[in-house]
């Protein structure tokens, strides 16, 4: 069993669950009763849905991962899961410091939840 995978993994499904409850009040309540046109909220909205679910099949991908150390694929897949989370907390990054907030790494702070899964993922696949 790799002990990183399986850490990336329950880091993973720990950061799909504040998504899913954290983001349902904090994003999706308000977009979906501000005065944006119908269509573009709509697309807003089955786009978290779409991140709820990567995120959780990420998290269950490690966990099967850490299961099956060693078996042809594992790090290629471990890396890809790393990629992918570093790509996340980019664009929050990118976006939340584009702003001219002041504090901004704390007004967007996703970043924070997204880039350990990253790093005990690329670990797991190194």
């Amino acid at each position: 069993m790799n002990g990183w995978l399986l850490a990336a993994g329950i880091t993973a499904l720990g950061v799909a669950a504040v998504h899913i409850v954290g983001g349902h009040r904090d994003v999706v309540r308000p977009l979906l009763s501000c005065g944006l046109a119908d269509e573009p909220k709509r697309v807003l909205h089955a786009v978290w849905h779409m991140v709820s679910v990567d995120l959780a099949l990420s998290g269950l991908a490690l966990l099967y991962l850490s299961l099956t150390d060693g078996t042809s694929g594992t790090g290629l897949v471990a890396w890809f899961v790393a990629a992918h989370f570093i790509a996340y907390a980019a664009a929050f990054l990118v976006v939340t410091l584009s702003v001219g907030w002041p504090r901004p790494l704390l007004r967007m702070p996703q970043w924070i939840l997204l880039l350990p899964v990253a790093v005990l993922a690329a670990a797991g696949a190194a």
